[in-house]
């Protein structure tokens, strides 16, 4: 599979300890696929055994959450903390409340977050976490108690200057504020802890756009790079309809684009004229509702909802920024993308595209801006509200959202100064995990064995 022996041994070492966690070989196998030329060039790194080190999470807690529900009886659910590397800081990254959450998602999703906040220059670890716990459906006490018994254990774990947690998937202000609340309450202290507070109790400006807005400051960064090209008049497509894709879509009709679809996990809605950004906020940000019901309260003509998602990407567009969730997008839907004149994919979700996918994207020379660079934006203001947080301060809208633009320009040009060095020029990909990992893995030998 790898070229490299060292790879190729550390890999078939990581795929027999963890044959289950199919999720997380593949994150591993993405980055190793890049790192051959740059193990080539630093023999230190085997001699200090920095690839075994960076796949094994230095903690990994999994614990009981039980809650009681509405009705009085008690609900059991697992909850997960990965906290994988923190050889540049604490470790950072958001918490996942969904029915697919397990060891494997947590991995990968932390394995992804060393390298991603790697590339804010921030001094921030990677980690993930969160819950098989599903807030679909849930009552607000409900969640409040679940926040809270997954709280009461996760509190042991995590701190200031330890480990800094954040949102995801299903997990938003709301359920951010309950975390801190009980944090605050069992700890006794107010700190900085959690990252996508409420403004009233130490959040950030942009933090709710950061990853949508970042996402599109990315590709329009690339375009420009290596195109010489922008949103101007392009369509589309964007899945999801959460806090990522909305703010996407928002920004990217700023720039003057038409955006067409999103979605949830029933279906998918297309609209020729343009999304209605502010009727899917409405519908999924205020009132939880399914993104189905845009099709009945929009006064645009030719609305269509389909159910199911994956005819999203039978849509002919000119940009692709698939914003739902991991390996999305497979190689069929690849192959229609590129047939319907997609030229760009920059993802908003961690891992959208599957390894046979991003194939398809490079053979057809498509621009392509893979997760842990393109959805940085998120992490990044998350790191710009823990300097808020300690230096007891608030920086305005316009402040904090040209901080992300300038982290986000910056990602793409280290990205694109590290596939040239090591002969890969214009690959994003390959310079996205080339210039993580390279930060993380001279820090890593600094420290000695660890």
């Amino acid at each position: 599979m790898f070229k490299n022996a060292y790879i190729q041994r550390v890999y078939e070492k990581v795929s027999k300890r963890d044959s289950d966690q199919q999720e997380f070989l593949q994150a591993v196998q993405e980055v190793f696929e890049s790192l051959e030329p740059v193990v080539e060039r630093h023999p230190e790194y085997e001699n200090a055994a920095i690839l075994e080190r960076l796949v094994e999470p230095e903690r990994l807690v999994k614990f009981r959450v039980a809650w009681v529900d509405d009705s009085g009886k008690v609900q059991v659910n697992r909850g997960y903390r990965v906290q994988f590397n923190s050889a540049i800081g604490p470790y950072k990254g958001g918490l996942r409340f969904h029915p697919t959450v397990s060891e494997s998602v947590v991995k990968f999703l932390g394995f992804e977050q060393i390298l991603k906040n790697s590339l804010t220059t921030l001094p921030m670890g990677g980690g993930k976490g969160g819950s098989d716990f599903d807030p679909k459906g849930k009552s607000d006490a409900e969640v409040m108690r679940f926040c809270q018994a997954f709280m009461t254990e996760l509190q042991r774990h995590i701190g200031q200057f330890t480990d800094v947690p954040a949102g995801d998937i299903n997990v938003g202000s709301r359920e951010i504020g309950y975390l801190f609340g009980q944090y605050k309450r069992v700890r006794d202290e107010y700190s900085g802890v959690l990252t996508g507070k409420n403004l009233e109790f130490g959040g950030s400006l942009v933090r709710t756009e950061a990853t949508g807005y970042g996402l599109c400051y990315y590709t329009q960064e690339a375009l420009k790079v290596l195109r010489n090209d922008s949103f101007k008049d392009k369509t589309v497509v964007i899945s999801g309809s959460g806090n990522v894709a909305i703010f996407a879509a928002q920004k990217a009709i700023s720039l003057g684009a038409n955006v067409v679809t999103v979605s949830d996990s029933n279906g998918y809605i297309y609209d020729p004229q343009g999304i209605d950004v502010e009727l899917v906020k409405r519908i999924k940000l205020e009132q939880r509702g399914r993104i189905k019901e845009y099709a009945d309260l929009t006064d645009h003509a030719g609305v269509e909802y389909h159910e199911g998602c994956e005819g999203i990407w039978t849509v002919p567009c000119n940009i692709a920024l698939p914003c739902a969730t991991q390996n999305e997008i497979n190689e069929q839907s690849a192959r229609t993308l590129v047939e319907n004149g997609c030229t760009v994919v920059c993802e908003g979700a961690n891992m959208p595209s599957t390894p046979e996918a991003i194939s398809v994207y490079k053979n057809a020379n498509v621009l392509y801006g893979p997760a842990k660079a393109a959805n940085a934006g998120g992490v990044a203001v998350s790191g710009l509200e823990m300097s808020q947080n300690s230096y007891r301060l608030s920086w305005s809208f316009g402040e904090a959202d040209k901080k992300l633009q300038d982290i986000m320009q910056n990602i793409v040009s280290n990205s694109l100064a590290a596939a040239k060095e090591y002969g890969a020029e214009g690959d994003l990909m390959t310079g996205a995990n080339i210039a993580g990992f390279e930060k993380v893995a001279q820090a890593m030998l600094a420290q000695g064995v660890l």
